[in-house]
This record gives structure tokens, C-alpha cells and sequence, in this order.
């Protein structure tokens, strides 16, 4: 029997769910039974494939008053919990435009052996584990869950303990597809299992917290199988001398504190000319106090309470760090219990520096630090004072000269005049710099590709060269 895991409800601060972890025995039986299946799955086409994850698309929109049911129980909030739910389908129809572009055999002519003809041939792994995070549950379980199963692989499914209940309605939903149902494994559970997991696996995606995610990246490596890591981000924003500070406050208002602050673009640095600076923090500052909390009704109001207890546990220690060094909190600033729930206020701070664990460590809330700088240089060596690079944002009326100051940073995407736009839109190739991620790119046609080994298949047309043309005799003459 596996060990029983309960589950808290942000809002309330209830542990109202109890779900039963998959031991090391059950992840094994479930990755042999997809290596069995994987072998009659990637046979078919790549456009049967997809059709079959349609129909499942179909039977996830058939059960979506559950599925948002059972996200916004575990997230808090509503609007962002039936968002997940809705973009299965076009998420399918974005793959299927790069699958007709890249799931095609390429062949070519070597230039030094011109009668040696080779063509590739592109083979899936044949099982997939991927571990997802707490924050958008559905959405980064399929996110590379899709085009893995589009490729030909067959995927084992292992969400956040923190965030589990979907689990049951996505399984429901997975039941109505009998084709897919030997491909996809839905294995709850905690560090355990994703331990197991990661032994059982061809390949690795994991999603979560650089602590979690280098752990993974080694027991890939002990097993000699690819890690694809996405990992945290302390994502900084350079607002340039010819912005407007009012727009630009707005802007990087919803960029840092959309889902609380509860997402890896989320932008945790604000860089602003030390002209501008009180100007942008005023602005900033009133923004921030017209935001609301969706208490006590989660359909009314913007922000949704911290998910994970022990988040707001760092929340709270770099809050009371950077008041320690002198920072000045200008509005929010405080954990507050409401109903049993822990939540934060959009939290505007001024008087930092990087000696703060506020600028230098993930802090994944709705919290601004603003620093000022005085010329471009300092601001581009700013933002690239960080063991981070997921990504950034700069703002500015000149847009050449804003794309020229996003290519001075150390990141895997800038967001130009917007912020946190990779949260958004899926289709621009990016990787991750430095502790934030190791990896191909989940975006784009390379969400695909990276799912396959190329095999060469090289065809000789003339006649092979024969050992005795490596005579040492027959070379001197």
C-alpha cells in the first residue's frame, strides 16, 4: 500500500483531501506496461497520434467544470484555474502546425563521398516521466506531456503533491480515450515518487525549484538519461529614461503580481533612472493599492492566496531581511491569515540592494523591489547580477533601442514594452541561462524534437573503398 498524503486548501488552510502516493513498485508496473504500449503507439502516424490527443481534448472539455473545480480547490483562484483548462485544444492545433514542419524524415548527399546518400531517421524515447510544479498544475503537466506524445513517446505523469486533485477528473477524462489510455500514466505522490520515477524513465522533464531540480538533473545523469529543467527565475525589468513611468508602472504591475507572483517570469527586480525613480514608485505604489484580493469570494477580486504554506514562510524571511537593511516597505509587505488562508498585498519596496536576499533569491510573490540606477551599463550589469537568466522585460518609447538593451541581457527571453510575456505566448524557441534551467527548448518546433534520438541511415551508391586501398605500399607509389 502506498503512504496516505493530505492535501491543504489555500483558502481555507484545511487539509480536506487525501490522496494515495504512488510507491516505487507502481511507478516500475506503470513505466513497463508504457514501454509495452510505446511500441504500437509510435507506430502510427504522427497525425493519427494527434488526433487521438484531440479526442482527449474533447473529453477534457467534456469534464471541465470538474477540472476547474478541482484546480481552483488547490490554487485558490478561479480565473486562472478555468484558463488552464480551456487551452488544451489550441495547444494541440500549435502542435500540430510544427509536427508537419519537423516529423519528417530529412535526407541529404555527403559533399566528401558524393554517391553516399543519408537520411534520418527521428526516434522517439519510449517512455517520458515528467515531474510538474504546484502553481499551474494542469497546464505544466501537459506542457511537455503534448508534444512528447505527438513524438511518438509515451509519458508517465507526476503532479506536485502540493496541488494534486485534478488528478482524478484529468483521469476521468483520460478513461474516455481508449486509444491513449496505454500511453499516459497519471502517478500522484511526492519526492518519493518522482524519485522512483526518474528511475524508470527514458528521459526527464522536471519544472519546480533549482533546489529539487539539480537533484533530478543528477539522478538523470546516474541513470545516463536526459534532463530537460525548468527552474526558477528571478526575473529583473529595466525601465529606460524615455518611458513613460505611469504606463510603464502598470505594466510591470501585472507582470510581477498576475497569480500573486506565484509563476517563474514573474518579474522580481524593477530598474528604474534615478531621475524617474520616485516618480515610477509613486505611480507603482498606487497601482499596486488598487489591486484586490479575491477574499472572501474567489469570483470576485485579482489576486488568489499563496498556494504553498512554506512559500510564504520565504516571503515573509526576505520581507523582514531587507526592513532589517534598511528597505522601506511602501504598501503591503505583510503575510496576512484570512479565512484560514495565507495572503500577501502587492508589496512595493524601495532602499534595496543586492546584498539583499530580496534582489538575489527567488522570491515567487507579488513583491516590486525598485532599485535606481544611473546609466544604461549599470542597469545591464544589474539585471545580469544574478545566478538567474529564465527571463526579463525592458521598457521604452524607442523600441530599437530597447531591443538593443534585451540583448545585453543575460536571459532565455526579454519581454519588450511587456512583461512576462512567455507565460502568455509559446511559440518563440528559448533557453534557459544559468541556474534557471538546463536543456532544450520546451517553446516552439524544438518542443517536439527534442523527444527523439536522429538516427542516420547512410546508403553508399558507388562502390565501397576496400582494404587494399589502404596499402601503405600502394600510397608510397
Amino acid at each position: 500500500m502506498g503512504r496516505t498524503l493530505r492535501v491543504r486548501n489555500p483558502r481555507t488552510g484545511e487539509h480536506d483531501y487525501a490522496f494515495e502516493a504512488a510507491d516505487a513498485t507502481r511507478v516500475d508496473a506503470a513505466c513497463a506496461q508504457l514501454r509495452d504500449a510505446q511500441r504500437a503507439w509510435a507506430v502510427r502516424d504522427w497525425t493519427e497520434r494527434l488526433d487521438v490527443l484531440v479526442a482527449w481534448a474533447e473529453a477534457i472539455d467534456r469534464h471541465q467544470p470538474a477540472l476547474a473545480d478541482a484546480l481552483s480547490r488547490d490554487t485558490g483562484r478561479w480565473l486562472l484555474a478555468v484558463a488552464e483548462t480551456r487551452g488544451v485544444r489550441p495547444t494541440l492545433e500549435r502542435w500540430r502546425r510544427y509536427a508537419s514542419a519537423v516529423l519528417v524524415d530529412s535526407e541529404g548527399r555527403s559533399q566528401a563521398m558524393p554517391d553516399v546518400r543519408f537520411r534520418h531517421q527521428q526516434v522517439p524515447y519510449p517512455v517520458v516521466g515528467v515531474i510538474s510544479p504546484w502553481n499551474f498544475p494542469l497546464l505544466l503537466s501537459l506542457i511537455d506531456a503534448l508534444p512528447a506524445l505527438i513524438a511518438g513517446c509515451t509519458v508517465a505523469i507526476k503532479p506536485s503533491e502540493v496541488t494534486p486533485r485534478f488528478i482524478e477528473p484529468l483521469q476521468a477524462a483520460l478513461d474516455e480515450v481508449p486509444e491513449l489510455a496505454g500511453a499516459v500514466a497519471l502517478l500522484p505522490g511526492d519526492g518519493e515518487t518522482g524519485a522512483a520515477l526518474v528511475e524508470s524513465v527514458d528521459l526527464v522533464c522536471f519544472t519546480g525549484s533549482v533546489a529539487t531540480g539539480r537533484k533530478v538533473g543528477e539522478a538523470c545523469a546516474r541513470a545516463f538519461i536526459p534532463a530537460f529543467l525548468e527552474l526558477g527565475g528571478k526575473d529583473p525589468a529595466i525601465v529606460l529614461p524615455d518611458a513613460d513611468p505611469r504606463h510603464a508602472a502598470e505594466v510591470l504591475l501585472r507582470a510581477s503580481v498576475l497569480a500573486t507572483g506565484q509563476a517563474c517570469q514573474s518579474l522580481e527586480r524593477l530598474y528604474v533612472p534615478e531621475a524617474m525613480h520616485d516618480t515610477f514608485v509613486e505611480h507603482l505604489v498606487a497601482a499596486a493599492r488598487r489591486v484586490t484580493l479575491s477574499h472572501p469570494d474567489i469570483h470576485h477580486g485579482i489576486l488568489g492566496p499563496l498556494i504553498f504554506e512554506r512559500q510564504a514562510g520565504i516571503i515573509a524571511g526576505q520581507l523582514d531581511e531587507a526592513r532589517a537593511r534598511g528597505a522601506t516597505v511602501h504598501c503591503g509587505g505583510e503575510i496576512e491569515r484570512l479565512g484560514g488562508g495565507l495572503w500577501i498585498r502587492p508589496t512595493v519596496l524601495t532602499g534595496v540592494d543586492h546584498d539583499m536576499k530580496i534582489m538575489r533569491e527567488e522570491t515567487f510573490g507579488p513583491v516590486m523591489p525598485v532599485m535606481a540606477y544611473r546609466d544604461i551599463d549599470e542597469a545591464v550589469a544589474l539585471a545580469n547580477d544574478s545566478d538567474f537568466g529564465l527571463s526579463a522585460a525592458v521598457i521604452g518609447a524607442d523600441v530599437a533601442a530597447a531591443e538593443a538593451v534585451a540583448r545585453r541581457i543575460d536571459a532565455g527571453a526579454v519581454s519588450i514594452n511587456d512583461g512576462a510575456l512567455t507565460g502568455q505566448m509559446f511559440e518563440a524557441e528559448k533557453h534557459s541561462f544559468k541556474l534557471s534551467g538546463l536543456g532544450g527548448s520546451r517553446m516552439g518546433p524544438a518542443g517536439i524534437t527534442r523527444f527523439f534520438r536522429r538516427k542516420a541511415l547512410l546508403v553508399q551508391h558507388g562502390t565501397p573503398v576496400l582494404i587494399d586501398a589502404f596499402d601503405e605500399g600502394h600510397a608510397a607509389g
